[in-house]
């Protein structure tokens, strides 16, 4: 499966559209690691924590865009777009989407 930010794909026709699809991913903060890390906004250096629940978070978001396309009889998803958040009460937890077009492509 292609899977691009840009609207085409070089040397590819897309001969059929298929849609809007998306996937979403929501994980909530830890207290352990929201104490480690205020520590590290303390001394310095970058949260290796938070990182990985980020990075986690969007492949989620990303292979359930992914799992929506294939259904769909897609080959590729354009237009890729990934937005984070926070949401809920007191913005405890984090929100990941990926959004793009299904389309065939020849």
């Amino acid at each position: 499966m292609i899977v691009t930010t840009t609207n085409g794909v070089e040397g590819r026709q897309i001969v059929e559209y298929h849609g809007i699809v998306s996937g979403e991913a929501i994980f909530g903060a830890n207290i352990f690691k929201d104490f480690f890390a205020s520590i590290r906004d303390i001394v310095g250096g970058r949260s290796g924590s938070y990182e990985r629940v980020m990075r986690d978070g969007r492949d989620t978001a990303i292979n359930e865009m992914l799992d929506e396309a294939r259904k769909l009889g897609a080959n590729a998803v354009i237009g890729v777009d990934l937005d984070y958040g926070a949401i809920g009460a007191k913005e405890s937890m984090m929100l990941v989407t990926a959004s793009g077009t299904a389309v065939t492509l020849r």
